[in-house]
C-alpha cells in the first residue's frame, strides 16, 4: 500500500512539474515569435504614417516653388492674390491637404481660402521655415477641435531672402484611415506624451503623464491613459487591455525620430496562451497515462508472483497474459509519444504560419525593380533626359501602389481570408511580372522564350497575386540556373482542355530534387543561411493558385530541366462573365 501511494504520489508530482515546464517552453517560444511579428506589424504602420506625413512635405515644397506663388511676394509683382489662392487651392485638393496658405514672415496671410484668419501665429514650423528651412508640426485646433499636422516651406526670392512661407495643413484623420482595419492596436504618441495618432478612436488624446502638460492642445482635450494591470510571463511583460485592446497583450514600441513620434502596439497573446496550455494539458496527460501503465503492470506482476507460488500450469498463462500486455503498453506510448510530437509540430507550424513570414519575401522582387528605376532615373537625370526620369518615377509610383496591394493580399490569405476573383489577362500578368524581375534576369544571364498566344488568354484570378506566382516561379527557375552553362526561360500559354488555360515555365537547371516535397512548407533546397531559402516561395504561391480555382505543379520533363504549369479556369465570354469566389471553378 505504502509502495502503491508513493508511486501515485510521483506521478503526479512528475504530471504537475513536466506541464509546468512544457507551458513556461511553449509560452516564451511563442512570444519570441510573436514579438517578432508584433514589431513587424509597428514597424509597417510606422513606415506608412512617416512615408505619407513626407510626401504632403513634400506638396509644401513644390507650392513654395510655384511662380504665383513667388510672384505674390515679390513687391513689384501686380499679380491678384486671389489668383494665387486659387492655385493653392487646387493644389491642396489634388493632393488630398486641408488647405494651403500663403503667409508673410510676420504672420499675414496673403493667400489662401476665403475663411483663411488675417494673421496665423508663428508656430514651430514656420518659425523653421522663416528661417529657410522646411519645418513640421502637429497641433489641435481649438475653434473646431481637429488635429491637425502642417507643413511649412519658405519662399525664397532671387537673392535669397525669405520673403514668405506656405503652410499646409492635413486633417490626422486622412493618415489614420488607412490603419483603421488592422487587428493589432496601433498608436503614436508625440514628445509630450500625447497620442497623437491611432487606430482606435478611444486611444487618441490619452496621455501617458499628467493631462495638464504644455503644448498647442485646449484645455480639456487631454486624458490620463488609464493604468494597466501587468503580469510577467516567461521573462515577458504583458498587459491586461480593456475595450478595444487585447485581454492580455505583448507590448512593442518603436522611435520615429522623422516626425518626433514613438509608436506603439499591443499584440494578443490569447493563441500563445491557448497554444502553451494545450501543450502542458497534453504533456501531464501523457505523464499520468505513463504511471497508470507502470502502476498497472506492477500491480500486474505483483499478482502473478503471489501465484506462481501456488499454480505452476497458470504461471506460464500469467506469463504470456503480462507479456501481451506489456507490448501493448509499449505500443501505447509509442503511439502518445507520436501522438504527442504532432501537436508540439502542429503548433509551432500554425505560429509560424500566422507570423506572416512571406511578406518580405513576397515584396522582394517590386523592391528590387523599384531600386532598379531609381538608378536608371539617376543616370537619366544626369543626362538631361527628363521624360524618361519622369516615365521611371511613374513606374515606382505604380510598383509601390502594387506593392501595398500585395502586402493585403498576403495577409487575406494568411488569415485565409475570400476575395472574389475577376476576369485577368495572362499575357498582361506575364508581361508585368517578366518587367518586375528583368534587371534580376538580366544579372543572372538568363534568356527568356516568351511567345504570346494566338488567342485571348483570359482567366478567373486576382491580378496582383497571380503575377506573385509567375515571379515566384521565374526567380526560382533563375536561382536553380545559376551553374548551369545555357541559361533559358521558355514560357507559353496554351488550352488545357475542359475549359482551362495552361501557364508553362521551363528552365534548363538541374530539375527538381524531390517533386512530391517541393510545396511543402519551409521545404528548400537552398543553403542554410540564403537570404531566400526558407522554402515558403512555392508554398504560398501554391495556396494562391488554389484559392482561384486552378492547380499549380512541377516536373521533371523530358530533355532536363524543370517544368512548372499554372492551371486556370478561363474567364466566360465577357457578357456571361460573373464573379467567383476564391476556392470555386473547376
Amino acid at each position: 500500500m505504502i509502495a502503491r501511494i508513493a508511486l501515485l504520489t510521483l506521478v503526479l508530482v512528475l504530471a504537475v512539474i513536466g506541464g509546468a515546464e512544457v507551458w513556461l517552453i511553449s509560452a516564451r517560444e511563442g512570444l519570441d515569435r510573436l514579438e517578432d511579428r508584433g514589431r513587424a506589424d509597428l514597424r509597417l504602420a510606422s513606415d506608412r504614417l512617416v512615408t505619407t506625413l513626407v510626401q504632403f512635405r513634400e506638396v509644401a515644397v513644390l507650392a513654395a516653388d510655384h511662380p504665383y506663388v513667388r510672384a505674390v511676394v515679390h513687391e513689384e509683382s501686380a499679380l491678384a492674390p486671389e489668383v494665387v489662392s486659387g492655385v493653392l487651392r487646387r493644389i491642396a485638393d489634388r493632393a488630398g491637404a486641408l488647405d494651403i496658405l500663403l503667409i508673410a514672415p510676420d504672420g499675414r496671410v496673403l493667400a489662401g481660402p476665403e475663411d483663411a484668419p488675417a494673421r496665423v501665429p508663428m508656430t514651430p514650423d514656420l518659425r523653421r521655415a522663416a528661417q529657410g528651412a522646411s519645418g513640421s508640426h502637429h497641433l489641435v485646433d481649438p475653434e473646431t477641435r481637429q488635429r491637425l499636422f502642417t507643413f511649412a516651406a519658405p519662399v525664397h526670392l532671387p537673392g535669397g531672402p525669405v520673403a514668405g512661407m506656405v503652410l499646409l495643413r492635413i486633417e490626422a484623420d486622412r493618415v489614420e484611415a488607412p490603419g483603421r482595419g488592422d487587428p493589432v492596436p496601433v498608436w503614436f504618441r508625440d514628445e509630450a506624451g500625447v497620442t497623437f495618432v491611432a487606430n482606435r478612436s478611444e486611444l487618441v488624446f490619452q496621455t501617458a503623464g499628467d493631462p495638464s502638460v504644455p503644448g498647442d492642445y485646449p484645455p480639456g482635450t487631454l486624458r490620463a491613459t488609464p493604468k494597466l494591470p501587468e503580469q510577467r510571463i516567461a521573462g515577458y511583460p504583458l498587459v491586461q487591455g480593456n475595450g478595444s485592446l487585447p485581454e492580455l497583450g505583448l507590448p512593442v514600441a518603436q522611435a520615429l525620430p522623422v516626425i518626433a513620434m514613438t509608436g506603439h502596439a499591443l499584440i494578443d497573446t490569447r493563441s500563445v496562451m491557448d497554444t502553451a496550455r494545450i501543450a502542458a494539458l497534453a504533456t501531464a496527460l501523457g505523464v499520468l497515462a505513463l504511471g497508470a501503465g507502470v502502476l498497472a503492470f506492477w500491480e500486474r506482476r505483483r499478482a502473478l508472483t503471489v501465484r506462481l507460488a501456488a499454480e505452476a500450469r497458470a504461471n506460464a498463462a500469467l506469463e504470456a497474459r503480462v507479456a501481451e500486455r506489456t507490448a501493448e503498453l509499449l505500443a501505447a506510448n509509442e503511439q502518445l509519444q507520436r501522438t504527442q510530437a504532432e501537436l508540439v509540430q502542429a503548433g509551432k507550424l500554425s505560429a509560424l504560419g500566422q507570423m506572416s513570414a512571406g511578406i518580405s519575401h513576397e515584396l522582394n522582387q517590386p523592391l528590387m525593380a523599384i531600386g532598379s528605376y531609381a538608378e536608371n532615373a539617376t543616370l537619366l537625370m544626369e543626362r538631361g533626359r527628363g521624360a524618361e526620369v519622369s516615365e521611371n518615377l511613374s513606374r515606382i509610383s505604380d510598383l509601390a501602389r502594387r506593392m501595398g496591394r500585395i502586402i493585403r493580399n498576403l495577409r487575406a490569405f494568411a488569415r485565409q481570408e475570400a476575395e472574389p476573383a475577376t476576369r485577368v489577362g495572362l499575357v498582361a500578368v506575364v508581361e508585368s511580372a517578366l518587367e518586375i524581375a528583368q534587371m534580376r534576369l538580366e544579372r543572372a544571364g538568363v534568356v527568356i522564350d516568351w511567345q504570346r498566344p494566338g488567342f485571348p488568354a483570359v482567366v478567373m484570378a486576382g491580378e496582383v497575386r497571380l503575377a506573385q506566382v509567375v515571379v515566384n516561379l521565374l526567380a526560382n527557375a533563375a536561382d536553380a540556373m545559376s551553374e548551369a552553362s545555357g541559361k533559358r526561360v521558355t514560357i507559353r500559354i496554351e488550352r488545357a482542355g475542359e475549359g482551362r488555360l495552361a501557364l508553362s515555365l521551363r528552365d534548363t537547371g538541374p530539375g527538381i530534387r524531390e517533386p512530391e516535397r517541393i510545396f511543402d512548407p519551409f521545404y528548400s533546397t537552398k543553403e542554410v543561411g540564403s537570404a531566400e531559402g526558407m522554402g515558403l516561395g512555392l508554398s504560398i504561391s501554391y495556396g494562391l493558385v488554389q484559392g482561384f480555382g486552378g492547380t499549380l505543379r512541377g516536373e521533371n520533363p523530358e530533355g532536363g530541366g524543370a517544368l512548372f504549369t499554372v492551371e486556370l479556369q478561363e474567364a466566360p465570354p465577357f457578357e456571361a462573365a460573373a464573379p467567383l469566389r476564391e476556392g470555386e471553378g473547376g
